[in-house]
C-alpha cells in the first residue's frame, strides 16, 4: 500500500520504515505519526535505533524499505524540497571545525539561499541568545561540546525551519544553557513548528513533549499522546514509569552492592 500525502495534522509520517545493516535490523519497520505543531519526544534505550531513524528522516541513510513522509514531501523522491524544510541537529553535530562559529552560520545561510542581511541578522539573534556571541570569532575547534551543541542548533535554526531534528540537544550544556534551549524550542513549537526530539533526560523530555514515540530493539512499541498514554499507565505515572514499563525495565531485578558504603 502506498503511503498517502499525509493531511495537513500531520509533519511527519512513515508505514514500515527499515533499515538494516547487513544481517542486523536496526529499525525494524516502524510507523511513525507526528502531528503538526507537537513537540514529539523519541524515546528508547542505547542501541534501540532512534539514531539510525533520524538518519532516515533526514536523508543521511536510505531506508532498506518503508516510506516516508514530511511535509507532505517525499524525503527520497524530492530531497532538496525537504531539506530546505528541515532544521537538524545530528548526532555527530556535523560542524566545521577549522571554521569560525560565524564561519559556519555564513555556510549554512549560503546553501539555504539566504540574503547577506538577513543572514546576519539572524546569526547575531542566535548566537546573542544561545550565549555564543562572544565567541563568533573562535575557531570550533576550539569550542567545548556544549558550545559546540549551541551552534549546531544555532545553525538549525537559521534557515527558519518548519521541523526541526534533534538528536540529544541537552547533552552536554550546562543548567543556564539549557534552559535557554528550551525556551527557544519551546517558542519555535508556539509559533507553529513541529520538534522530533531524542534525548535520555526523560525529565526534559517529560516537560516538553505532547507526544512520543517509544522505540526499542528497533521497533515502535509505544506511541501516542503523553495524556494518553499516562491514563493508559495509570494516574500519577511519571513519563519514566511509563517507559520503563514499555520497555520492560521495571520487571528486572533492582540487585544491591552491599559492599558500597562498607
Amino acid at each position: 500500500m502506498t503511503l498517502a500525502s499525509p493531511g495537513p495534522e500531520l509533519a511527519l509520517e512513515t508505514r514500515a520504515l527499515s533499515r538494516a545493516f547487513g544481517d542486523f535490523v536496526a529499525v525494524d519497520g516502524i510507523d511513525l505519526r507526528v502531528p503538526r505543531g507537537s513537540f514529539y519526544g523519541f524515546l528508547g534505550p542505547n542501541g534501540a535505533g532512534k539514531s539510525t531513524t533520524i538518519k532516515c528522516l533526514t536523508g543521511l541513510l536510505r531506508p532498506s524499505s518503508g516510506e516516508i513522509r514530511i511535509l507532505g514531501l517525499d524525503p527520497v523522491a524530492e530531497p532538496v524540497e525537504v531539506k530546505r524544510r528541515l532544521g537538524v541537529v545530528p548526532e555527530d553535530l556535523a560542524l566545521f571545525e577549522r571554521l569560525t562559529g560565524g564561519e559556519n552560520l555564513a555556510f549554512v545561510a549560503r546553501v539555504h539561499g539566504l540574503p547577506d542581511a538577513v543572514a546576519a541578522e539572524r546569526s547575531r539573534e542566535l548566537l546573542e541568545l544561545l550565549g555564543l556571541a562572544g565567541d563568533s570569532g573562535v575557531l570550533v575547534a576550539d569550542y567545548s561540546h556544549g558550545m559546540k551543541k549551541k551552534l549546531s542548533l544555532a545553525a538549525a535554526f537559521l534557515p527558519s525551519p518548519r521541523l526541526l531534528f534533534l538528536d540529544e540537544p541537552f547533552e552536554g550544556i550546562d543548567a543556564l544553557s539549557s534552559r535557554q534551549v528550551k525556551r527557544l524550542l519551546q517558542d519555535f513549537a508556539g509559533r507553529g513548528g513541529t520538534v522530533f526530539l531524542t534525548s535520555h533526560v526523560l525529565e526534559i523530555v517529560d516537560r516538553l513533549a505532547d507526544c512520543v514515540g517509544i522505540i526499542h530493539h528497533g521497533r515502535l512499541v509505544a506511541q501516542g499522546p503523553i495524556a494518553d498514554l499516562r491514563t493508559e499507565a495509570g494516574p500519577g505515572r511519571t513519563l519514566e514509569e511509563i517507559f520503563l514499563g514499555v520497555v520492560g525495565a521495571a520487571d528486572r531485578p533492582e540487585g544491591s552492592l552491599e559492599w558500597l558504603g562498607t
